[in-house]
């Protein structure tokens, strides 16, 4: 301020805020402004001007930029958070989650190695997926990490309580050292990995260096940490249907062998009907045959019975809509309008109930043919995972 001061004396001008100290030792802000007095000559002999308090002014501008900046800090993560809600639903498949959900942890978390850790049934945690930073080069594949648990005082108490942890330095940490695989990190936090109530398991994440991690990164954490369980919840029921749909396949193809056997055999229709309704009948797969139009019961057959628990007497005459088969009604709908695309629909993933109230997650798969006449629907279900109906996803 006094060089300011100084040419202010030269060119007659001072626009200036700065802070003064007030002899009871506060500081304050002021504006000050100065103007040159000339004489006749044109000289500038003093300056006059103003002081002007702005404290409560500068105060407020420094709120202000205080808030933006939370402000901006927030959107960029509420950003990643989405970036990495839509990335781990792009690929149902294992490996894509994990990648897609440990590259994302990283624009939240600065870390060296992150795992995702999962409880295999006894005593056995198996390492999903891992990550380091930076990435080392590419090498030959590598058996997954497997920890036993008993083995480790620290991640049993980590699998027992399953709750949070944020350990600013694991030299500190009784039981560290029996961590194996973790042994090398000086910082550390983990999340459970919950969905639908069931604790699959744990979000491991290691810094080389103490003190790296904060309550802000790991409550970062616990937020990825919600779609990301979601994520492989859903990946391995993929796995699960696809398992199950490939045997469907097998099993549909050897029905359309049947169908093909019956439609080289329409030399009379009594006959046709006959192996239709045999191997209609006989099949241990769950059959049904309903109106496109109404979804009203024309026939099904004994898997049918046996599965949804409604006798096929109680069935016909009446509709899907009536005995409220399908959980949501807008699945069927769904798959009327791929029926009308042409070309049958196979293996979608649903949910249907059962008469005693069950819901269960089937496997459907379906075609449209003429049967007495009405143009209908020959329907495949099977079941892919049992549900429990008071849980909901």
């Amino acid at each position: 301020m006094l060089t300011k001061l100084d040419e202010a004396t030269r060119n007659g001008h001072f626009n200036e805020r700065f802070r003064i100290v007030r002899p009871q030792g506060d500081i304050r802000w002021v504006w000050v402004r100065g103007f040159p007095v000339r004489d006749a000559g044109g000289k500038i002999r003093r300056l006059v001007g103003t002081a002007l308090e702005i404290t409560a002014q500068k105060e407020a501008e420094e709120q202000v930029a205080a808030n933006l900046a939370l402000a901006k800090s927030a959107w960029a993560e509420a950003e990643a958070l989405r970036k990495a809600t839509l990335s781990l639903t792009e690929d149902l498949r294992m490996d894509f989650v994990m990648d897609a959900l440990l590259r994302s942890l990283e624009e939240l978390v600065p870390y060296t190695c992150a795992r995702v850790l999962i409880p295999e049934g006894g005593p056995h945690v198996l390492t999903l997926g891992e990550r380091s930073c930076p990435e080392a080069p590419k090498q030959s594949p590598r058996a997954p990490l497997t920890i036993v648990a008993e083995e480790s005082s620290f991640l049993h108490r980590v699998l027992t309580e399953q709750k949070s942890f944020l350990i600013m330095d694991t030299k500190n940490q009784e039981g560290w050292q029996t961590f194996k695989g973790h042994k090398q990190f000086r910082s550390w936090l983990s999340v459970p990995l919950v969905s639908t109530g069931d604790y699959l398991g744990l979000l491991s994440i290691g810094h080389s260096d103490p003190n790296c991690f904060t309550e802000d990164h790991l409550r970062r954490a616990r937020l990825l940490a919600i779609p990301a369980a979601a994520a492989i919840q859903n990946a391995r029921l993929y796995e699960t249907a696809r398992i199950y749909g490939e045997t469907l396949e097998k099993r549909l193809a050897d029905l359309k062998q049947a169908e093909a056997a019956l439609a080289q055999s329409e030399d009379s229709r009594r006959s046709s009907e006959e192996k239709f309704q045999r191997v209609f009948q006989s099949s241990p797969i769950s059959f049904s045959i309903t109106t496109v139009k109404e979804g009203k019961f024309i026939d099904v057959n004994a898997a049918f019975e046996r599965r949804y628990g409604f006798s096929r007497a109680e069935v016909l005459g009446r509709t899907v809509h009536e005995l409220r088969i399908w959980e949501n009604p807008a699945d069927r709908e769904f798959m009327i309008a791929q029926l009308n695309k042409g070309g049958p629909v196979r293996n979608i993933m649903t949910r249907l109930r059962m008469k005693s109230g069950e819901i269960r997650v089937t496997a459907y798969s379906a075609d449209r043919i003429q049967f007495e006449g009405q143009s209908c629907i020959l329907a495949v279900s099977e079941d892919l995972l049992q549900v429990d109906p008071h849980k909901s996803n």
